[in-house]
């Protein structure tokens, strides 16, 4: 019986990494008539009409009595000042769901990397951070992949040959299969910016890369990689959850009208953490 080869990769989820054909990645390819009609995205923005390229008034609004087309249209503007203006209230909008905690800035920070960083991915400690917290302080035992991990590495390490046998390796693979894969979906995460810049995650990846035994204690070194899309797809935009906000109206119209067509982008983010524990019994 061998020793299992670290670094190991016990885990890799079945939507891969970098899969820039997936539907939330499209930018670009819908008309006018399409957005309008199908998707419902008639009135998009308090500020600016993106169809005619006009700047609004408070008395555009549709609770206004002098909406819907009583008055007539506002002044002129270019395409790329619309999609500035957009940007701007995109911005603002998005305060609403992010607005304490450590975290609250990076939804104002993706959005400008939206608007400016030509689909480039998207990196920052402050989500690395926020990740390592998430699965540190997952203290389920029946959903946390690192206490599920601690145990799985308690019942299967050979004590007395002091390594972890390569035959068990799916043990640890199973461990991690019965557990919830860390992503940010509580009701906190709704208005500490976690809920709108990442909420659910894409990709994961979870590597062991070190394990050291000394006596009846063990030391891992465990690594997340993990991936999720800025952007969205039509299945998103047509639920009501997401289509009755103007913050989702403008973010979908901003990726996928073809006179604008801003690139989606892949947020990356990392997490190492020990894991730590002893022998059953010890």
């Amino acid at each position: 019986m061998n020793a299992l080869q670290l670094p190991c990769t016990l885990f890799r989820t079945q939507k891969r990494m970098d899969d820039y054909s997936a539907s939330d990645m499209r930018c670009g390819e819908l008309t006018e008539t399409q957005l309008r009609t199908y998707y419902g995205l008639e009135y998009i923005s308090d500020q600016v009409d993106p169809w005619t390229l006009t700047r609004r008034s408070s008395m555009d609004r549709p609770q206004s009595m002098f909406c819907c087309h009583l008055r007539g249209q506002g002044k002129k503007i270019t395409r790329q000042q619309c999609a500035a203006i957009l940007f701007d209230e995109f911005r603002f909008l998005s305060r609403q769901f992010s607005f304490y905690g450590p975290y609250r800035h990076l939804i104002e920070k993706m959005i400008t990397h939206m608007q400016t960083g030509n689909g480039t991915p998207f990196r920052d400690m402050a989500l690395d951070r926020a990740l390592t917290e998430q699965i540190i302080r997952d203290n389920s035992k029946e959903n946390s992949t690192r206490l599920l991990l601690e145990e799985g590495l308690k019942k299967y390490i050979d004590w007395d040959k002091k390594y972890y046998p390569s035959e068990g390796k799916q043990k640890l693979v199973d461990s991690i299969l019965y557990g919830k894969l860390p992503k940010f979906i509580k009701f906190r995460d709704n208005f500490n910016g976690m809920g709108i810049t990442i909420h659910d995650t894409r990709a994961t990846h979870i590597t062991i890369k070190s394990l050291n035994i000394d006596d009846d204690r063990f030391r891992a070194v465990v690594h997340y990689k993990v991936q999720d899309h800025f952007g969205l797809d039509s299945d998103d935009i047509l639920k009501t959850q997401f289509n009755q906000f103007h913050l989702f109206r403008i973010w979908f119209v901003l990726q996928h009208y073809m006179q604008f067509g801003f690139r989606p982008f892949m947020t990356n983010m990392e997490a190492t953490i020990e894991i730590n524990g002893g022998r059953s019994g010890s």
